[in-house]
């Protein structure tokens, strides 16, 4: 069964965090608030672990698109090619917040996504998650366990969540109630900025 750790997302406790971040490293998956949607996630090093999640979505781990949880903008650099000065702007002005980008993927990729062209990259405006992927010194994978047909209790409310995946998973924060709107998806890999998915991000940031 998984444990179920309550963390204050005004103040994180560090004792808390540590748990948590020892699951990751442990390959355990652990459910999270972030500033929109609960997330489900691993550490992005972790084979065997990406291999649950996707298992868990019922796809191929090399056909996920799962998103890469960042700490802040320093982190994303080990991941992505180098940007431009306008598409720097929008993820300064936009991050942390509730958005994906997708940012073309550079060669230093871990070896699960050595061939993804592409990454999504996510630095939620939530003290919790990012505290975690701090600890942790480098970014978790990440799914949403919204579901994008119906709008379930479950996925806001932390002791539902618990109930449902406390057998699938590791560890489920309990980081208060989340909200049932996804984040904004927006592509950067063109030479344009294109809306893949409107969420609870505004889409006036360029």
């Amino acid at each position: 069964m998984a444990q179920f750790i309550k963390i204050y997302p005004e103040n994180p406790n560090e004792k808390e965090i540590d748990k948590v971040v020892k699951v990751l490293r442990d390959g355990g998956l652990v459910i999270y608030p972030t500033d929109t949607v609960y997330g489900l996630g691993c550490d992005i090093s972790n084979s065997k672990a990406l291999e649950k999640i996707a298992k868990i979505k019922g796809i191929k781990l090399e056909k996920a698109n799962f998103s890469f949880v960042c700490h802040d903008l320093s982190n994303i650099s080990h991941y992505v090619k180098q940007i431009d000065t306008s598409t720097f702007k929008i993820l300064k002005k936009a991050l942390p917040g509730p958005y994906t980008f997708i940012l073309p993927g550079n060669n230093d990729l871990p070896k699960d996504f050595k061939k993804k062209k592409t990454v999504g990259i996510r630095v939620p405006d939530n003290n919790i998650a990012r505290e975690i992927v701090k600890k942790l010194g480098n970014p978790i994978v990440s799914t949403s366990i919204y579901d994008e047909d119906e709008i379930l209790e479950y996925t806001t409310d932390p002791e539902l969540i618990f109930e449902k995946w406390q057998n699938i998973v590791d560890v489920v924060i309990d980081g208060g109630y989340g909200t049932n709107e996804a984040s904004t998806v927006i592509d950067l890999s063109g030479d344009e900025p294109e809306l893949i998915r409107e969420g609870k991000g505004d889409t006036d940031i360029f």
